[in-house]
């Protein structure tokens, strides 16, 4: 596995030199497309828009555009805006990850220790795993501030990034129902309806099943056979009443 960050981790005047890795893959197919007329792969080329022809990578540099003039930036930029930020991911603050709303969360990284850092990665990671917090650290990966939670998985220290506030939108434009019209007795019955499908959280159990099912089509159509066509069925409730819709779903599980 290549790595895609090499730098250090500090935390006070605790160095580590480590590096990223790609903690997650995704389970969905790799699907191409095609002319269907000729089944020809289709690719996409990069293409001057002031001379209509496809430009070679060598040739393709990042610009912003300012004042309607394009500023041309070069890697050595990039690191000279603040060159610790490259190089460093400091850890200065400690919270509980609880108090992290999920919706912050993207993706994670595995962080390795160089073996001249295996004893300072070690002491980071048992500390974290004792204190019960995680590390906040933000520093600067493929030319963007990332803002990142530090925490330990069994023996690897794992790096996920996370958004800044001003990256989640805000919900003020939605018409959305208030408290008061939430019932009693309702709230009671939904809460026995939760507690019924309460269950200790296993990852493990959850699996890709759309992607296993298109490939199972996939290799039907490759030998010829005509997949068979699942139908969705939608059950639709008899009452209209909130209430009695809570108690068909109880009973529903009880029967199961």
């Amino acid at each position: 596995m290549k790595a895609i960050w090499k730098g250090s981790i500090s935390f006070g005047l605790v160095n580590i030199p480590v590096k990223l890795y790609s903690a997650t893959q995704s389970s969905s197919l790799d699907l191409d497309m095609i002319d269907k007329r000729d089944m020809g792969k289709i690719h996409f080329q990069r293409v001057n828009e002031n001379t209509g022809k496809e430009v070679k990578w060598e040739n393709i540099a990042k610009a912003y555009k300012l004042n309607d003039e394009y500023i041309e930036l070069d890697a050595a930029d990039f690191d000279e805006v603040l060159p610790e930020k490259t190089k460093v991911i400091e850890v200065n603050n400690f919270v509980k990850e609880s108090e992290i709303d999920t919706i912050f969360f993207e993706n994670s990284y595995y962080v390795e220790p160089e073996k001249s850092g295996e004893k300072a990665y070690a002491l980071l990671r048992e500390a974290l795993e004792k204190s019960g917090k995680v590390g906040i650290a933000q520093f600067v990966m493929r030319s963007s501030e990332t803002l990142t939670v530090l925490k330990p998985k069994g023996n690897v220290l794992v790096l996920s990034k996370i958004r800044f506030a001003e990256e989640v939108r805000s919900t003020e434009e939605f018409a959305l129902p208030p408290k008061s019209e939430v019932k009693p007795a309702e709230l009671k019955m939904a809460m026995t309806l939760i507690n019924q499908f309460s269950t200790p959280f296993k990852i493990e159990k959850f699996k890709d099943e759309y992607a296993a099912g298109l490939l199972k089509l996939i290799k039907a159509k490759a030998a010829g056979k005509r997949p068979k066509i699942r139908k969705l069925k939608v059950v639709h409730s008899k009452s209209q009443d909130l209430m009695e819709q809570l108690k068909a779903s109880l009973s529903k599980q009880k029967a199961s």
